[in-house]
This record gives C-alpha cells, structure tokens and sequence, in this order.
C-alpha cells in the first residue's frame, strides 16, 4: 500500500487583534480546570504550554495573576528563548518578574535540557498518516477520548502540540478557536487533528467529519492548513477524508 504524502495549499492569509484576549485568573476557572488540578487529573498532555509554566511559577503577583504571567512570559520571551535564557537576573529584568520566578523557571529549563537535548535540528517530521499514527503512541491505548492537534512549520517539522479535548469529540463544546489559538501563537503554517477511539473501531463520526470539515474552512480564513484528521486505535489508523471546496 503506497502513502499519500501531506501537501500544504499555501493559504497567505493572517489574523491579528491577538493582544486584545481576556486572560482567566486562577479564581475564575472550574476547580477541575485549574492547572494543578488538571495536571493531576488528566496528566500533562493536557495542559498548554502557559499552563505548564504555570503550575511552575505557582503564584502571581498582585499586580499580575500567574495565568497571566505565564501567558506573557512565553509570548514576550517565546519558548525558545525562555528554554535557552540560563542567567535568571537577565530573565527577571527583561521579563519584570521576581527573582524566585525566574530561579524557577531556569532550573526547570536546564531540567530539560539535560533530560531531552532537544534542539531544532531534531524535531520530528511528519508527512504521512502512518507517521502520525507512529508520534502518538501514547495514544493508543487511552481509555477516554482525547482530540491533540499537531502543528507543523512549512518543513512539515512539529513545532508544537497539545491536547485540545478530553472526552467525546463533540460539534457542540470544540470550536475551532481553541484548535486554532496554538496555531497562531506557534506560527504554525500547518495542522494535524489527531483523536482516538477507545472502542477500537476506526469509523469517524457524524461529528468527526463535521468538525474537520468546520476546521478546514477557518483554517481557509486564518492560512493554516488542515493537512489531515486522523482516527487511531490500538491496532490501526484511519484519515477523515478532507473536503477542500
């Protein structure tokens, strides 16, 4: 059986008005959906990359709540910058944050550059179906149902992915603004939806096919590709087919 190779389509089109959103506090959230709590409950793939920092820096100030810290933290010093700034008096100045959250955060950057040695040069590829199928594997044997976008760079290199939902895939409570938001905040040009199937079996859903197709149309709008949509189970895999009008 030969593989079909993922193709962009090149859609140059962008949104701004990304300063402008609400950050939560803490306070404002469901108990189940803090950082900590969600952490422990549904383990780190769930989380974002802000609330990861997040459950690191623990508090905020009184003038900044740690979500929101957090979330400034990574778009004003990006990941990159953040994992490779190893002076935290450099980091307090140019971040405005306490010394003792800049301590932490170096220490937990170091933490993974000791644990991983990631760099650019290694981050995997994806261009097939089978390849996804193969970079989650985590995955397959999920007794609930996770839907985890994947997002490429025009390398078709993974820059970042993260779990967008815990539980049936569902047109009602998945919009594609939250499938969308990490592709903008990564610069990703490309995206890979990829959720499993607990009952083994590959078939999607009514609102499988509904929601890529409700993902392939905004990502028409913001020029980020929907590349493909990808069921996997234990033993097998299946790509939704994709509709591009």
């Amino acid at each position: 059986m030969s593989q079909i190779y993922y193709t962009l389509q090149r859609n140059e089109k962008i949104i701004d008005n990304q300063d402008k959103r609400y950050v939560l506090k803490i306070r404002d959230l469901p108990e189940d959906e803090k950082p900590r709590e969600k952490l422990l409950k549904h383990g780190p793939l769930a989380l974002s990359t802000a609330e990861l920092l997040a459950t690191i820096i623990s508090t905020g100030t009184k003038k900044e709540g740690v979500l929101e810290m957090s979330g400034r933290v990574i778009k004003d010093y990006g990941e990159g910058g953040l994992m490779s700034q190893k002076n935290p008096l450099t980091l307090s100045k140019d971040l405005k944050i306490p010394i003792n959250k800049a301590l932490q955060i170096v220490a937990c950057s170091e933490l993974g550059r000791r644990f991983f040695q990631k760099n650019s040069s290694s981050l995997p590829v994806i261009r097939t179906a089978k390849e996804v199928y193969e970079y989650v594997a985590d995955m397959h044997n999920l007794s609930k149902e996770y839907l985890r976008g994947i997002y490429l760079n025009s390398h078709y290199k993974v820059i970042h992915d993260e779990v967008i939902s815990i539980g049936t895939v569902d047109a009602n409570i998945i919009h594609p603004r939250e499938v969308f938001k990490p592709a903008i905040e990564h610069s990703a040009v490309a995206l890979i939806l990829v959720h499993n199937h607990p009952s083994g079996i590959t078939t999607p859903s009514e609102a499988d096919i509904f929601i890529t197709n409700q993902v392939i149309e905004a990502g028409k709008f913001l020029g980020v590709d929907l590349i493909d949509h990808v069921i996997v189970t234990k033993d097998a895999f299946l790509s939704i087919p994709l509709k591009y009008n």
